[in-house]
Formats: C-alpha cells, sequence, structure tokens
C-alpha cells in the first residue's frame, strides 16, 4: 500500500474497543449505580465511547464490574483517553471503584474480548 486515497484499505475503518474492568468499593454500590446511569455512561457517550457491554460478576472469581464500549478509530480514542473530559469522568468512577484496569483490543466483530 503506498498510501493513495482509492487504497480499500485506506477506506476501512477499523472500530477498536475499550475494555475497563474493576470492582466497586464496599459500601458504595448504591452511589456507584447512581452515578453509572447519570454521569459514566451518558459522558462516555458524549466523549465518542459508545457502550456495547457490561457484565456484573456476583460469584467468583475477577473483576466485578467489565465494560466495554467501541470506538470509531484508534486516533479517536486516542484523543478521547488524552481529553480533559476523560481525565474527569475517570477521576470520578476512581472514588467508586478499586482494582481499576483498562486496555484496548482491536474489533474483531465478537463478544467477550479480553
Amino acid at each position: 500500500m503506498c498510501g493513495h486515497p482509492h487504497d480499500k484499505m485506506d477506506l476501512a475503518v477499523i472500530m477498536v474497543k475499550l475494555i475497563m474492568q474493576w470492582d466497586i468499593k464496599i459500601g458504595r454500590e448504591q452511589e456507584f449505580s447512581e452515578f453509572v446511569v447519570r454521569e459514566f455512561a451518558p459522558r462516555l457517550m458524549q466523549l465518542g465511547v459508545e457502550p456495547s457491554e457490561v457484565l456484573y460478576t456476583m460469584y467468583g472469581e475477577g473483576p466485578q464490574m467489565l465494560t466495554i464500549g467501541a470506538v470509531e478509530s484508534n486516533e479517536k480514542l486516542f484523543s478521547i483517553l488524552h481529553s480533559k473530559g476523560w481525565r474527569e469522568l475517570h477521576n470520578k468512577l476512581l472514588a467508586y471503584v478499586i482494582n481499576y484496569q483498562q486496555k484496548v483490543v482491536r474489533d474483531n466483530g465478537r463478544n467477550f474480548q479480553i
């Protein structure tokens, strides 16, 4: 590929997923739930992250929450993760959770990419 504007690879949109996982701080469950509904999910969408999956582990090992959001490109996600809006939202999230981890994966069109 020489980067010509008509090359098929240049026209393809490669979606990426932001995978976030955490445990809710003991005693903060109710406040956390309200924060997610009122602020976290809506602000994620405003920033350009489209929530696609939310998994809650009730029993067993692993993170208590696993949240996956889709973004149109690596560049767009990089821009989001380095924005003031993301930093503010992320810091608010950290008031309610522990063991936060995140990673970015290429969207392969299937669910449960870990």
